[in-house]
């Protein structure tokens, strides 16, 4: 088996050909891109509960990674707002070792998923479920903000959402109004930026720049990263081995799983929006390999978790980027900046950061879907209801793992609805290859059933409920499955014990026109050895001749 087949970054395909007015394009797109990057990443990392060089180490090393490995030709990666809560209650509840072992762990399971070509999977995730949940996110971001949009005198914000209100209203009486008016004029500026502006200078950075110099100039009176944090280091992230034990593994295994999920999503999801602005096509499996070895890498230089983000790629593609070499370049760009400007991020102000990261919260969330409720089905919307009400009072894990519950539940319910199981008497006549009863006699003790739809254990019991409904057992009962488009184990076991039951009172079962999943199903269980395979038909015509057949033998033998 080759190497390709499990390993092929994007990089490669796109080298060939590649020329010095691509790579300036590149090289435009990945500077630009950087720059937006560096305000989201120290935002990114201060709201999860990290120091802020923390998201910029994963920016610079995740970034690269995910470009140089990835299965996308203009995704930029990095830490993003998806993952703010759930590395905050991670780190409130474990601590910051273990979120880097938890880390860790998410990305050897993206990297398996990858390598399982299990990409194409993630997509089987409903959008309700992803919708509410994304909205859940938004808005505890929105939240987390509060203490530094408002100057609230506070340690820390609690992890837990009850608590969190009780912290914050608490805390009310100690706001800071210089905080508060430099907070409001930092989101003004973002939310009416001119749109042409933003084409050559980003409205985050100008807020960014902005706010820092009033601050420096000035000496504003409000919380910086100097005065929590006391600055940015200004050089590379020392190597540090996170300690492992089997104890820790095990209870961080379902955080862990959250971050990899949360991350293959919204990584594929970034890719297909990037596929859509490029007209290309992501490689699914080879984005996660990618995403697996950036969150694998990154806890061992003191980053968070990172995927794909939606935001930092579709600026990547309208400053003009061509290919991975845009995405490499950003993360350089972030190293170039940690290396020389650090010491000028100390004047940074908290609520400046609180501002952008409200801009964020809101066109993260996907708030329309709340007001078109009555648009999807009841199930659809109940699926979204209950992600986005779990993930805002509880957390993303339980939201993640009852909304699938849920959603599963509700599409079993739909399938079990739509599979269908009836005595025929008499079929609407078609041209064609359709075998109908038109014109056809049916001899008398013959009954057929006709079946329509999946069945499997959602709507197996409904073979035997039309039987026991009927007042005479039939004597030779035909079981019409060219409609049966997919069989499971609970319905062939059905299935089996229908027959059984009608061979014990000397009747007979006979198949007609099975597709191909059910028909090699049956096959391979040896339930056809079982029925005998004259009793297999392939068409209607043929059943009711078997049909005749039998009754014609049960005949003589009575006889």
């Amino acid at each position: 088996m080759k190497l390709a087949e499990f390993f092929r970054p994007k990089l490669l395909d796109t080298l060939r050909g590649y020329n010095r007015q691509l790579f300036i394009s590149d090289l435009t797109a990945g500077v630009t891109v950087g720059i937006v990057a560096l305000p989201l990443a120290i935002a990114f990392a201060i709201a999860s509960g990290v120091k802020p060089e923390a998201g910029i180490f994963t920016a610079i090393i995740a970034g690269f990674i995910i470009s140089a490995l990835g299965g996308s030709r203009v995704q930029i990666g990095g830490p993003t707002g998806a993952f703010i809560m759930i590395v905050y209650g991670i780190v409130m509840q474990y601590g910051l070792a273990n979120l880097l072992i938890c880390t860790i762990m998410s990305g050897i399971m993206l990297l398996l998923m990858g390598l399982f070509k299990l990409g194409s999977l993630i997509k089987l995730i409903p959008h309700p479920l992803v919708i509410g949940f994304t909205n859940g996110i938004a808005v505890l971001i929105m939240l987390s903000e509060v203490k530094d949009f408002l100057g609230l005198k506070m340690d820390s914000v609690p992890a837990e959402f009850s608590h969190k209100l009780n912290a914050l209203y608490q805390a009310l009486p100690s706001f800071d109004l210089t905080s508060i008016v430099l907070a409001t004029l930092s989101i003004l500026l973002i939310l009416f930026y001119p749109k042409n502006w933003a084409r050559h200078v980003p409205s985050l950075i100008v807020a960014l720049v902005l706010g820092t110099t009033i601050v420096a100039l000035i000496d504003l009176p409000v919380e910086t990263i100097s005065t929590r944090f006391g600055g940015i280091p200004q050089g590379l992230p020392a190597f540090e081995m996170p300690e492992f034990t089997f104890a820790t593994v095990r209870y961080l295994f379902s955080p862990a799983l959250t971050i990899a999920l949360l991350g293959a999503i919204e990584s594929l999801l970034s890719a297909t929006v990037a596929d859509g602005m490029i007209d290309d096509q992501h490689d699914p499996n080879q984005e996660l390999v990618a995403q697996g070895f950036a969150n694998i890498v990154c806890p061992f230089f003191g980053g968070i978790p990172a995927t794909g983000a939606i935001a930092r790629t579709a600026t990547s593609v309208r400053a003009g980027a061509n290919s991975p070499v845009a995405g490499m370049v950003h993360a350089l760009t972030l190293l170039l900046i940690i290396l020389i400007a650090a010491p000028l991020a100390k004047h940074i102000p908290l609520a400046t950061l609180a501002a952008i990261l409200m801009v964020v919260a809101i066109n993260m969330g996907e708030w329309e879907a709340f007001t078109t409720l009555k648009k999807y089905p009841a199930s659809d919307s109940a699926v979204m209801l209950i992600s986005f009400v779990l993930t805002v009072v509880f957390d993303i894990t339980v939201a993640v793992e009852i909304g699938m519950v849920f959603a599963v539940l509700f599409f079993i319910r739909r399938i079990t609805d739509l599979t269908h199981v009836s005595v025929t008497q008499e079929l609407p006549h078609h041209d064609g290859s359709e075998m109908t009863l038109a014109r056809k006699a049916v001899p008398k003790g013959v009954m057929i059933y006709r079946v329509f739809g999946a069945l499997f254990f959602g709507a197996a019991d409904k073979l035997e409920t039309i039987l026991r409904q009927q007042q005479n057992e039939p004597d030779v009962l035909i079981l019409k499955m060219d409609e049966v488009i997919s069989m499971d184990a609970s319905a062939l076991h059905t299935l089996a014990s229908m027959q059984r039951k009608l061979r014990k009172n000397g009747k007979y079962l006979v198949l007609c026109g099975a597709h191909t999943q059910p028909y090699f199903m049956m096959h391979q269980a040896g339930f056809f050895d079982e029925m005998g395979s004259d009793n297999i038909t392939t068409d209607l015509d043929s059943a009711l001749r078997r049909a005749t057949k039998l009754l014609e033998e049960k005949k003589l033998a009575q006889e």
